[in-house]
């Protein structure tokens, strides 16, 4: 029995291994002059990211896919590409290495050139994977109010609505790489949240009771820290087949808030890329959110 448990454990790294490729790629990138340098250089890491994504693994057949290569300063470089982590068969795990953005010029018109690299591993799109159709909302419960540009103090709400029955967790990774579980709620002690098919979800409200009672819904407001901007990563996970979240810590009073169940962005990667490896059926999907001060 023994070398049966060791042999069925070997045959599952093997897969998971088999499963997760080291992908790395630089990206010049030429910032709208509005940009923040902060901002420029978040697009700059998720257009590398993308363009990583897209060398290894392949694109989807998107019509309003654009790609420019042009010269610049005797150099080839990518321009405006308007790819999406959607629009690419793969998804990015996890950085194996601090990404980097670096000015490399400003033009006469104030644009700055901002080359970045990223190191990191990813994994294939499973084509059985379900789509499904999720948005964050800011300060309000309808979906005229979706949105990714918050400030400090506005409400977070999120829609959700899938193909299939089955399970949703949802997670946020600020900038601190914590990764924060939204869903299950804290004090949820099943640990999984079903959802029903062609179902319209919203979450975090406490109009809308989904198989908990009222006072276990964990109602959410996004902070900003930093005295500009901050960029978080709204992860939504969906599977017709029942999955259990990740192992986290307590919730941790900060000042005056109270914060969610937490643990570490790296351990977060490892269980969603175990979770992904073993179910092709599951799907995600990322919504990048900026918080900016009042």
């Amino acid at each position: 029995m023994k070398t049966l448990l060791t042999t069925a454990f070997l045959c599952i790294s093997l897969a998971l291994s088999a499963q997760t490729r080291s992908v790395s790629g630089t990206y010049i990138y030429y910032a709208d002059p509005s940009m923040s340098i902060k901002e420029a250089k978040a697009a700059a890491i998720e257009n590398a990211k993308v363009q990583a994504l897209a060398k290894e693994f392949g694109t989807l057949i998107v019509q309003n896919t654009v790609s420019q290569e042009q010269l610049k300063n005797g150099r080839e470089v990518s321009n405006f590409i308007q790819l999406n982590s959607s629009e690419v068969k793969g998804e990015w795990i996890e950085d194996t290495k601090a990404p980097e953005a670096v000015i490399t010029a400003t033009t006469a018109d104030d644009i700055m050139v901002i080359e970045a690299t990223v190191h990191g591993k990813a994994r294939p799109i499973s084509n059985d994977a379900i789509d499904f159709e999720t948005m964050a909302l800011r300060n309000g419960t309808e979906k005229r109010f979706a949105g990714t540009d918050f400030k400090d103090g506005d409400d977070l709400y999120l829609y959700f609505k899938s193909p299939a029955d089955g399970f949703v967790a949802v997670y946020l990774i600020d900038e601190k790489q914590t990764a924060y579980c939204l869903l299950p709620y804290a004090n949820d002690t099943n640990g999984q949240q079903p959802v029903e098919h062609g179902k319209e979800y919203v979450f975090f409200s406490p109009e809308h009771v989904y198989d908990v009672p009222r006072d276990v819904i964990d109602q959410m407001y996004m902070t900003c820290d930093d005295e500009n901007v901050e960029y978080n990563q709204l992860y939504v996970i969906y599977s017709p087949n029942a999955y259990t979240k990740a192992v986290d810590a307590d919730k941790q009073q900060s000042d005056d808030r109270l914060l969610p169940r937490q643990l570490q962005a790296k351990d977060f990667s490892r269980w969603l890329g175990k979770l992904g490896a073993r179910d092709k059926k599951m799907s995600r999907k990322i919504i990048r959110l900026a918080v900016r001060k009042k």
